[in-house]
């Protein structure tokens, strides 16, 4: 028999070994009680079943038969469609859109897979959901419905009735009793999770889960939870723009990195199967501080457009801002400008955008962030059938990049004709565009001149 002290929060039951005076998992201060765990050691293995064992070579997972929506984007993010029995977390900012995507999701499924699909909030009545449907101009006549905060509840009526496909929206407002403390806490989460997931795992029943991600992270958002499910995505975007894009970080049955790409609209989600055409449908072109950069999300490569403004600073020192880009790789690019290609930069204004509010993180645009600080300081529009591929070093020379031939093939695809790539990259030339290979930033401005 064991015996061991430990501090526990009020608020969200949090244990810890040593007293705090503010809980790190919801942030509560004071709210640490010490207490005494009495526990009893128990002989290993006594009394304890086998378990069955089975030989991997006899599994036929080639006989699983994905679950698919119908919904290309959503599906290829997941690999391809849901697989039966697991567990999905969808998370993102609050009024992103994920109980829209959702909702669409389910209404398609719905047509497939008629009384099968069971969509069980805490948040809504049966009479919002129906209403939200009818403004995105979908029909709810496949769709179960359950309104209910109660895990064990929920538990039941999945046992019950067996769907192919239940969504939980969302995780926070949920609870159970065997956790004492309020629902959205970090013990409640988990615990509800590992309810849903005993019951989804034996009758083969797939799961979504919806889960909100708060400013401050009090709520404790689905970072708590990405240990316990098969899946997990997130539907990111800017509320100003009405891009969203789909992003898969972990997938059991799939490849994480995976992307999907969303329009927002009065009916809903609209799906982009061709984001470079729709990043670049409002582009002037032969304006000074505008390129072209193919970039790679996943598996797919798309073209965006980087832009540049450069201004005499009119305060006491120059400022840079970066809207969907690093702030840090920004300033990294700027002093390799001043310093190796010994542009007058030290008192310039720099503002960097990446144009339809797409976040892009990949140093495979380095090369174009550097071209339109040059054109817009220069004010020397650059060819508008021109891309730029390159990763630029601290020393001022040009790097490659991954999947080279994917970024020239989507760039030939769209009609750009002149493709600006590092001097070691090997790339086969295309038959209708040539390929201009440079070695470092000095060469690419000379050709610019």
């Amino acid at each position: 028999m064991a015996i061991k002290t430990v501090y526990t929060c009020s608020k969200c039951d949090s244990q810890f070994p040593k007293w705090q005076g503010r809980c790190p998992e919801c942030g509560q201060w004071g709210g640490l009680s010490k207490q005494t765990v009495t526990r009893k050691s128990k002989p290993v293995a006594q009394g304890m079943p086998s378990g069955k064992v089975v030989s991997l070579e006899e599994v036929g997972a080639d006989q699983i038969v994905r679950i698919k929506s119908g919904i290309y984007e959503f599906d290829r993010v997941l690999g391809e469609g849901i697989v039966p029995g697991s567990l999905v977390l969808i998370g993102g900012d609050p009024g992103i859109g994920k109980s829209t995507l959702v909702l669409q999701v389910v209404e398609a499924l719905g047509q497939s897979y008629p009384e099968q699909i069971l969509y069980v909030s805490g948040e809504e009545s049966a009479e919002q959901v129906k209403m939200r449907l009818e403004r995105i101009g979908r029909q709810a006549t496949k769709l179960k419905f359950l309104s209910e905060t109660s895990a064990e509840t929920i538990v039941a009526t999945l046992a019950e009735y067996k769907p192919k496909l239940a969504v939980i929206d969302s995780i926070q407002t949920m609870f159970t009793e065997d956790v004492k403390s309020e629902a959205g806490s970090v013990n409640q989460i988990k615990a509800c999770t590992s309810k849903f997931l005993e019951i989804a795992k034996p009758n083969n029943i797939s799961l979504i889960i919806i889960g909100h991600v708060t400013k401050g992270g009090t709520l404790a958002g689905p970072k708590t939870l990405e240990h316990l499910v098969d899946t997990v995505i997130y539907l990111e975007g800017d509320k100003y723009h009405a891009f969203r894009i789909l992003r898969a970080v972990k997938n059991r049955f799939g490849a994480t990195a995976e992307v999907g790409i969303f329009d927002m609209q009065q009916k809903g989600m609209v799906e982009v199967k061709n984001p470079s055409e729709l990043f670049l449908a409002e582009r002037q072109k032969s304006t000074p501080g505008s390129v072209v950069a193919p970039v790679v999300e996943g598996t797919r490569a798309f073209l965006v457009e980087i832009q540049a403004l450069v201004s005499r600073t009119h305060f006491g020192y120059a400022k840079k801002v970066a809207l969907g880009v690093n702030y840090k790789r920004i300033e990294l690019l700027v002093n390799v400008l001043k310093n190796r290609a010994k542009l007058s930069l030290a008192n310039q204004d720099i503002n960097v955008n990446v144009a339809g509010g797409i976040k892009v993180n990949e140093p495979a645009a380095d090369l174009a962030i550097c071209l339109a600080i040059y054109s817009a300081l220069h004010n020397k529009p650059v060819d508008p059938k021109m891309v730029a591929i390159g990763e630029v070093g601290l020393a001022g020379e040009l790097r490659t990049v991954g999947d080279m031939e994917k970024r020239v093939k989507e760039a030939v695809k769209l009609g750009f004709n002149q493709i600006m790539i590092p001097r070691s990259a090997k790339v086969k030339k295309p038959a209708k565009a040539d390929i201009i290979a440079v070695a470092g930033l000095n060469e690419a401005f000379k050709f610019l001149e």
